[in-house]
C-alpha cells in the first residue's frame, strides 16, 4: 500500500495518545475518560501538554494525573498545537501515536479499529469520521454545518465514505516510524498542521488512509463570534499554505476567498444602485453573485438535515455564513500578509 514499507506491527501494539489542552475545563475530563476507556487490550499511555491556560485545565490535568500512572503531563509554554503535540510526542514512548483533542470523544472501539487499519493497510497514518454534536442551539446549528458538505465540504473525514488513501486524516492514528522520518508536525503552521504533516508523509512515500469506521465526537464552538474567530485564522493559513505548496491544494481552498470578492463587489453595486450613482439596468448584473449565494444559502438549509422549524434553518444559515466568510476573508488575508500571528483564541 506504500512506497516507503513500514515494519508489521504486532497484534496489539503499545499506544501513546497525545493530547494539546488549553483553556478546556469543560471538555477536558469527559475526553481523558473516553481515551483511558478505550476497548483497547494493548499497553496505552496519554500525555498532556499543557499550554498557559486561563480557567482551571492545568489543575483538571494535574489531578488526573496523580490519579492514574498512565496519564503524564509536559509544559507547552509557546500555546500552539503544533509545538505541545510534538512536545507530546517526544516525551510518549510506544510505537503507535494517536493524537486526541480535548474537546474530541472517541467512540469506545477507537483504538482497536485504527489499529486494525495500520496493520491491514500498512498505512503510516489511519484518520476517520468526525461527527459534530453541540448541546445548545447556536452549537447544533455550527455542528450541522460541520457536518454538511454545505458547510465545509471536501475532506472525506466530514462525512461517511469508503476506506481508502486519503489527502488527510482527522486527528490521526500514526506509525511513529512515519512521524520521525518527516520531522513531525511544522511548529512554524498554526493550523492546518495536520493537512500539512499528511502532505509531507504522502510526499515520503507513505500512505494516509481513510477509515469510516472510525468515529469521533466533535464539540464545536458555541458562539458565532467564536466560530468567526476559529474560520478566520483557519483560512489565513490555508493561504499560508497555498503560497508554500501552490497546486499541492485542492482547488476547493480557493472557493471561499473568491466568494468574498464576489460578494464584496456585488454590495458594492448594490451600494451605488441604491444611492443613484450607478443606474439601473445592466449595472443590475453586478447583484448575481448576491442573489445567487443567497439562493445557494437557501437551498443548503432546505437540504441540511435535523432542523426543527424556523429558528433552527435561520441559526444554520448564519452557521454556514460565518463558516464561508469568515475562510475567505482569513484566506484574502493571508494570501496577501502571510499568517502573522494570526491564532485562533476562541477558545481562550
Amino acid at each position: 500500500m506504500t512506497d516507503s514499507p513500514l515494519p508489521p506491527l504486532p497484534a496489539l501494539p503499545a499506544v501513546s495518545y497525545v493530547m494539546p489542552v488549553l483553556n478546556e475545563e469543560g471538555f477536558l475530563a469527559r475526553a481523558v475518560e473516553a481515551v483511558l476507556a478505550q476497548a483497547y487490550d494493548g499497553e496505552k499511555e496519554l500525555v498532556l501538554a499543557l499550554g498557559p491556560s486561563r480557567d482551571r485545565s492545568t489543575q483538571i490535568a494535574e489531578g488526573i494525573a496523580a490519579a492514574d500512572p498512565r496519564v503524564r503531563l509536559v509544559d507547552n509554554p509557546e500555546r500552539d498545537i503544533p509545538a505541545g503535540l510534538n512536545r507530546a510526542i517526544r516525551a510518549s514512548t510506544h510505537p503507535v501515536v494517536i493524537r486526541v483533542d480535548a474537546h474530541s470523544e472517541l467512540t469506545p472501539d477507537y483504538t482497536a479499529r485504527g489499529v486494525q487499519a495500520l496493520r491491514d493497510t500498512g498505512a503510516a497514518n489511519v484518520g476517520g469520521v468526525m461527527r459534530a454534536a453541540g448541546t445548545s442551539p447556536v452549537q447544533r446549528a455550527i455542528a450541522r454545518g460541520y457536518n454538511s458538505p454545505y458547510g465545509l465540504g471536501g475532506g472525506a473525514y466530514h462525512g461517511d465514505g469508503t476506506p481508502g488513501p486519503a489527502e488527510s486524516a482527522y486527528l490521526g492514528i500514526f506509525r511513529r516510524e512515519a512521524i520521525d522520518a518527516v520531522g513531525g508536525y511544522d511548529p512554524g503552521i498554526l493550523r492546518g498542521e495536520d493537512w500539512e504533516l499528511n502532505l509531507r508523509m504522502r510526499r515520503a512515500g507513505y500512505t494516509v488512509w481513510f477509515e469510516p469506521a472510525l468515529g469521533v465526537t466533535y464539540w464545536p464552538r458555541a458562539s458565532f463570534g467564536d466560530l468567526a474567530k476559529q474560520f478566520f485564522a483557519t483560512g489565513t493559513w490555508r493561504a499560508v499554505l497555498v503560497r508554500k505548496y501552490g497546486r499541492a491544494n485542492p482547488w476547493r481552498f480557493f472557493a471561499p476567498g473568491t466568494l468574498v470578492v464576489s460578494l464584496a463587489a456585488s454590495l458594492v453595486v448594490m451600494l451605488l444602485l441604491l444611492t443613484s450613482v450607478l443606474p439601473w439596468g445592466w449595472w443590475a448584473l453586478g447583484l448575481a453573485p448576491l442573489a445567487t449565494y443567497a439562493l445557494a444559502i437557501a437551498f443548503a438549509v432546505w437540504r441540511i438535515p435535523e432542523q426543527r422549524g424556523a429558528r433552527d434553518r435561520l441559526l444554520t444559515a448564519a452557521a454556514l455564513v460565518t463558516m464561508h466568510t469568515c475562510w475567505g476573508a482569513g484566506f484574502l488575508r493571508g494570501i496577501t500578509l502571510g499568517g502573522g500571528r494570526v491564532v485562533d483564541r476562541s477558545r481562550a
